[in-house]
């Protein structure tokens, strides 16, 4: 995919608009006071690309608990390279020695594909808890130190905490920095991250607080929608990673649609979907069975969950982009 200059990128959309009328869809954007960007790749192709309330269409972004399908995606590079096993693979033995005194039995059930479908049975660190769990020294041996509010395999506990314990993971496998090494093996797919927040550990939060520009949280969906194999057709991540990936596995009590292993799965006018959200309303929908990737950012510090800004992005890609895109089909 071709990630041109912003003036560039107008004049090839000038072309594409003969065929790909997104009028509704760029009305509804403009209602949206805490909208910032919108990308649109069909086929491979950018075409749409346009910032709003002034943002700056260039800036590096943080794309919050979208983070969290990014980190899937390192851990599913991890296994691809044999530093981790499998998703079958017990935490215990990867965190021995972060774990707290006095250890809950229970810890030793929890495998790594369970934080990444966060059925870990963990009390969560987001939400109401996410401060307390900030503070401390160690966010790794308190997010084990946490009390059990469910069995092992059981109910989503959306945690961030459970990111971060695979982040840990990553680092100590493979005896590199998490964020260095993402960087290093997605090189080729457009995708490149500009900062992420560490904890006093100096281990990289995992499934929050990273900075990428809209065009490469693009890049990121492309990669996925390709199958894990970048423009060029060099393979960075497995077919079968993300086949897993968007296998359900639970669903949260918070909203609608299904939970995998970093990603949200959900129909948008009858299409398959799949999605990372990250507060605010920073998203990443891959539609592949349109060829249909759709990035978008918004105002980091406003809530789109209980406002329900979150459904109505949902609902631009339903009825502003879907009938565009399956139109052009």
């Amino acid at each position: 995919m071709r990630f041109w200059l912003f003036g560039s990128l107008l004049m090839f959309m000038s072309v594409q608009a003969k065929a790909l009328d997104f009028a509704a869809m760029d009305k509804t954007a403009q209602g949206f006071s805490n909208i910032k960007t919108i990308h649109i790749a069909h086929n491979g192709q950018v075409v749409w690309a346009k910032a709003y309330n002034k943002a700056d269409i260039n800036a590096v972004a943080n794309i919050k608990s979208a983070s969290k399908s990014l980190m899937s995606a390192i851990v599913g590079m991890t296994i691809d390279r044999g530093v981790i096993e499998g998703v079958d693979q017990p935490i215990v033995s990867l965190l021995s020695k972060q774990l707290p005194n006095n250890p809950d039995p229970r810890l030793k059930d929890i495998t790594v594909g369970h934080l990444l479908s966060m059925q870990a049975g963990l009390e969560r660190t987001s939400g109401r808890n996410y401060g307390r769990w900030v503070v401390s020294d160690d966010w790794v041996k308190t997010a084990l130190s946490w009390p059990f509010v469910d069995a092992v395999g059981g109910d989503m506990q959306y945690s961030t905490g459970n990111t971060h314990l695979l982040s840990a993971i990553v680092m100590q496998q493979s005896g590199q920095h998490t964020y260095l090494l993402a960087n290093q093996w997605l090189q080729g797919s457009g995708v490149s991250i500009q900062s992420w927040e560490m904890s006093p550990k100096g281990i990289p939060m995992g499934g929050n607080q990273v900075g990428m520009t809209p065009a490469s949280l693009l890049a990121f969906g492309e990669l996925y929608r390709r199958g894990g194999v970048t423009e060029s057709g060099k393979r960075l991540l497995s077919k079968e990673w993300i086949t897993q990936s968007w296998t359900p596995r639970t669903q949260s009590r918070f909203h609608e649609g299904e939970y995998g292993y970093g990603w949200f799965i959900q129909t948008f006018a009858g299409v398959q979907g799949y999605y990372g959200w990250g507060y605010g309303g920073q998203m990443i929908y891959v539609l592949p069975e349109l060829a249909l990737t759709v990035a978008i950012t918004s105002e980091e510090t406003l809530p789109s969950g209980r406002t329900g800004y979150r459904d109505s992005l949902h609902d631009m890609l339903s009825n502003d982009i879907v009938p565009v895109i399956s139109a052009a089909q």
